[in-house]
């Protein structure tokens, strides 16, 4: 005999379980993890990026695959997660996300902080909740120089001693 979840509670396991998609894509652009980011979508979603792409998610991710493992240091950072629930089996989710990422240019490295939005249609689907429509749309970027001194020293004397991120497999969250 299954006990029936109050509707109170439900809405808060459905709204955790929204954040972890949001988080688990997060990682899968830094790790580059192709696998994990397939399953943050619904296989039928479509992704508006900004314009920078608008079709299936899964031509999305044909696009952007082969380029993340190359992408070198990226972070991207979810703020403001605002999860409003449309009945039992869908959500309108907006997220802010700060991306850092360190890029080359002719020759020049340069580092960048740029924030954008990404308005979700969230769907719950056998049980998964996954992103069924993705929006993005940006807010601002700044580039600067790169400039990696671990502050100034203080927090590394020695920078070539410091356990650093990686793309998978090698990054420290998919080793024993």
């Amino acid at each position: 005999m299954s006990a029936v979840i109050p509707p109170e509670l439900q809405q808060l396991l459905d709204r955790q379980q929204i954040q972890d998609v949001l988080t688990r894509y997060s990682r899968a652009v830094d790790r580059a993890d192709l696998d994990l980011l397939r399953g943050c979508y619904h296989a039928d979603a479509t992704e508006e990026h900004g314009g920078v792409f608008s079709g299936s998610a899964q031509d999305y991710l044909a696009q952007i695959g082969p380029m993340l493992p190359r992408a070198g240091t990226l972070n991207h950072l979810l703020m403001n997660v605002l999860v409003e629930f449309d009945g039992p089996l869908a959500a309108n989710v907006e997220a802010y996300i700060l991306t850092f990422a360190r890029m080359k240019k002719d020759g020049e490295k340069f580092d960048t902080l740029t924030l954008a939005r990404a308005v979700d249609r969230f769907e719950k689907r056998a049980g998964r909740w996954a992103i069924s429509r993705r929006r993005l749309c940006w807010e601002w970027n700044h580039d600067m120089p790169m400039q990696e001194t671990w502050g100034r020293g203080l927090i590394a004397a020695d920078p070539t001693k410091l356990v650093r991120s990686a793309k998978r497999p090698l990054d420290i969250l998919y080793r024993t």
